[in-house]
C-alpha cells in the first residue's frame, strides 16, 4: 500500500512535470505564449473525459489511470498543434488576411486528420477498455478507459474551444486587452 501511494506521488510529480515540459516546447517551437496556452487548453479538455473513464471504472485513480493521463495530454496536445499550426500558417505563410476565415477554414481542414489520430488510438484501446472486468485487465483497462474517454472528450471539444479561444485571443490582443 505504501509502495502504491509512493509510485501515485511519483507520476503525479512527473506528470506534473510533463505539462510543464509541454508548455515549454510548445513555447519554444511556436514563440508565442499565447499560441502555446490555446494548445494547452486541450489539457482540461481531455482531463474531463479522462475522469469520466476513472468514474466508469472502477472510481479509483490508480498508477495505470495516472500513467493513462499522461499520454492522453500527448495526444491532446498533439491535435492542438496540428489545429494552431495550421491556422497560423494560413494566416503568416499563405496570407489569409481575414483571421475568423482562416481559423474556420484551418479547423475545417484539421478536423480529417485530428479525427483520424483520435480514432485510429480509441478504436485500438477500445477492446481492453471494453474488457475491464476480465482477470488480469487490472493495469491496461484503467490506463485504457482514461485514454478512449479523455480522447472523445477533448477531440470533441477541441474543434469548438480551441478556435473559439484563438478567436478570442487575437481580438483581445487587437483591442489592446
Amino acid at each position: 500500500f505504501e509502495a502504491q501511494i509512493e509510485a501515485e506521488r511519483l507520476i503525479l510529480g512527473f506528470g506534473l512535470g510533463a505539462v510543464a515540459g509541454i508548455f515549454l516546447l510548445l513555447f519554444s517551437a511556436f514563440r508565442s505564449a499565447r499560441d502555446a496556452l490555446i494548445i494547452m487548453v486541450n489539457l482540461p479538455l481531455a482531463l474531463i473525459g479522462g475522469v469520466a473513464g476513472v468514474y466508469l471504472g472502477d472510481g479509483v485513480l490508480s498508477v495505470a489511470s495516472l500513467i493513462g493521463f499522461i499520454a492522453l495530454f500527448g495526444i491532446a496536445t498533439r491535435n492542438g498543434i496540428m489545429l494552431v499550426s495550421h491556422i497560423r500558417r494560413l494566416r503568416m505563410e499563405e496570407g489569409v488576411a481575414d483571421t475568423h476565415a482562416a481559423i474556420v477554414q484551418g479547423a475545417v481542414d484539421r478536423l480529417a486528420p485530428i479525427l483520424m489520430t483520435a480514432l485510429s488510438t480509441g478504436l485500438a484501446l477500445l477492446p481492453v477498455a471494453l474488457a475491464f472486468d476480465t482477470p488480469g485487465s487490472e493495469i491496461h483497462a484503467p490506463l485504457a478507459l482514461v485514454v478512449v474517454c479523455g480522447l472523445f472528450s477533448s477531440t470533441a471539444l477541441n474543434m469548438f474551444v480551441v478556435p473559439a479561444a484563438y478567436w478570442a485571443a487575437v481580438r483581445s490582443e487587437r483591442s489592446g486587452i
